[in-house]
């Protein structure tokens, strides 16, 4: 079992910065892949970034290539996203998910949930 905290969600400008965590509870977090995922309303749930249990491989939606960096600590139990370069259309709820087995795109086969953090970008 594993439970999923994000934070650092808040209002920023449009090309500002945020950095979010995921912070976990459980001693196997280190052997789960972890993604980020994104909802803006009435927008379905999307995927946004993934990081595999060593951190030696990611993956990122094309609209967040070059701009986000999903990063992990396995002594912290915490994966990162760093977000630069905000635009308006980056608003949403910001969930991380975790999986055993699973780091692809649909939000149906991630395990493990956050409650999410709410990230507003201004114009």
């Amino acid at each position: 079992q594993v439970q999923l905290v994000e934070s650092g969600g808040g209002l920023v400008q449009a090309g500002g910065s945020l950095r979010l965590s995921c912070a976990a509870s459980g001693r196997t977090f280190s052997s789960y892949a972890v993604g980020w995922f994104r909802q803006a309303p009435g927008n379905e749930r999307e995927f946004v970034a993934s990081i595999n249990w060593n951190g030696g491989n990611t993956d990122y939606a094309d609209s967040v290539k070059g701009r986000f960096t999903i990063s992990r600590d396995n002594a912290k139990n915490t994966v990162y996203l760093q977000m630069n370069s905000l635009k308006p259309e980056d608003t949403a709820v910001y969930y991380c998910a975790a999986s055993r087995d699973y780091r692809g795109y649909s939000p149906s086969l991630w395990a493990y949930w956050g409650p999410g953090t709410q990230v507003t970008v201004s114009s």
